[in-house]
């Protein structure tokens, strides 16, 4: 049975993401607590808000050595949601140059459109099959609010795009480590679907 861990460094979306997935009956928790990262089966990094603020307090919230020992040695599932999932870049231009996680290859750039920023309901373009993606049939609108999008190097681990004036990744998945640019826990049925299917992996 999946024991999900959310990391919490002050996010906004913390609540909704931990209240989704006990209503989907999983067992959950909202801990930074090394013990409770390494007793997890999945772990999910939320995430609202700009991505240099959010860099800082993962650094001194978030264990990140022992998170690091458990994603990318262990290889448990990872779920990074909107900043959470930019977080896992080199670097971001928002508002000024930051480093993040150095994870996944790639730079957190703004948007082209003229309209930020992007908020409400678009459509994934599936690029590559995955698990992710089983029951969701032909409803794949998932609610956005961003202004800034993860340009990740290697391609081949974009596996769905949205388009807003631009084309953009709004999922990755490079083995267990996993990133969406859109809110599932805001997605209602859909969101809850990916959900699932991310806790089931």
């Amino acid at each position: 049975m999946s024991k999900v861990c959310i990391l919490d460094y002050g996010s906004g979306n913390v609540g909704s993401v931990y209240n989704l997935i006990k209503y989907m009956n999983y067992d959950c928790i909202v801990s930074n607590d090394p013990k409770e990262i390494k007793t997890s089966t999945h772990i999910i990094l939320p995430g609202v808000g700009a991505f240099g603020a959010a860099m800082e307090k993962v650094k001194k919230k978030i264990p990140i050595q022992e998170l690091e020992n458990e994603i990318l040695k262990k290889h448990k599932p990872f779920l990074g949601i909107c900043v959470g999932m930019q977080l896992m870049a080199e670097k971001s231009e928002e508002f000024g140059k930051f480093n993040g996680l150095g994870w996944v290859k790639g730079k957190v750039k703004k948007l082209k459109s003229k309209m930020l920023p992007h908020i409400g309901w678009n459509d994934i373009i599936i690029k590559k099959q995955s698990k992710l993606f089983n029951g969701l049939g032909e409803h794949k609108d998932f609610y956005f609010v961003h202004s800034f999008h993860f340009e990740v190097e290697d391609k081949d681990i974009v596996i769905a795009e949205t388009d807003y004036e631009q084309k953009f990744c709004s999922i990755f998945q490079r083995e267990n480590i996993i990133g969406v640019q859109f809110h599932p826990e805001k997605s209602q049925t859909v969101g809850q679907v990916l959900l699932k299917n991310f806790l089931n992996l």
